[in-house]
């Protein structure tokens, strides 16, 4: 799903960029403080160590919360997650930013949890997003990530059901909703969100995937295989193209004839 891997999801922390570089008449400094930030957040992928020195220096000339934020996406780079999880929670608690901003920190505070192996937390989080920004299909998406690593489908497939009442066309809903129903033995409901996902995008490697699961549990190898040789063959090398791959090997090995 969305934010599955720390690099993938760190390469889009800056979402909260034009915010933090709005801050910058009130930083009273003389460097730049929209290209500081800029700079600091580039470091912080690219080299987190010392993009944590810049932040800390940062920080001490005034930087205030955007060198905070810069930080704490360092900590990540540098695989510290709870330590970088719980500055960002910590940020979302305390800065002075519009609700949607203030629910993006904690959103990505819950990433983090997540990623830390700390599912209950991340809820929690997730939690106090919802709280502030109850319009935001992606925070019940969120939700349900935390609830699935809990083993709580139900619970997941209801905050997936909630996103698409926000946006029935969210494709990362209908993918993971699918797949909930499918972890519940609701194989109609399963397929009808995966087929529906293929129709907004055909080109989906999640919903791919999760369609080949699907025709495979209902013993429709052919349509199973197509299904995985196409994301192999569209998209050699990544996540999905592996896990394609493993399906066929199953599939094709001598205890599945």
């Amino acid at each position: 799903m969305r934010r599955s891997t720390i690099f993938n999801w760190i390469a889009g922390v800056s979402v909260l960029g034009a915010f933090f570089v709005s801050l910058a008449p009130a930083l009273g400094q003389e460097i730049n403080p929209g290209r500081e930030y800029r700079e600091c957040m580039a470091m912080a992928r690219s080299d987190p160590e010392l993009g944590f020195g810049r932040a800390t220096s940062w920080l001490g000339l005034g930087g205030a919360d955007a060198a905070r934020h810069c930080q704490a996406v360092s900590l990540l780079g540098l695989g510290q997650l709870q330590e970088g999880a719980r500055r960002l929670e910590e940020l979302a608690q305390e800065i002075k930013a519009p609700p949607r901003f203030r629910a993006e920190l904690f959103a990505q505070a819950a990433q983090a949890w997540l990623l830390a192996g700390q599912a209950a937390r991340a809820e929690s989080v997730l939690n106090s997003a919802l709280s502030i920004d109850p319009g935001n299909p992606e925070l019940f998406v969120d939700r349900a990530q935390a609830a699935a690593a809990m083993d709580r489908w139900a619970e997941a497939a209801g905050d997936l059901g909630a996103a698409l009442v926000i946006d029935p066309d969210l494709v990362d809903a209908l993918v993971f909703r699918a797949s909930a129903h499918r972890h519940l033995g609701e194989i109609g409901d399963a397929e009808a969100d995966a087929k529906r996902a293929l129709e907004l995008d055909p080109g989906n490697l999640e919903a791919r995937l999760e369609s080949g699961i699907l025709h495979r549990l209902a013993g429709r190898r052919a349509e199973a295989r197509s299904d995985w040789l196409e994301i192999v063959r569209r998209a050699p090398g990544t996540p999905a193209a592996l896990s394609a791959r493993q399906y066929l090997q199953r599939m094709d090995g001598p205890k599945s004839r």
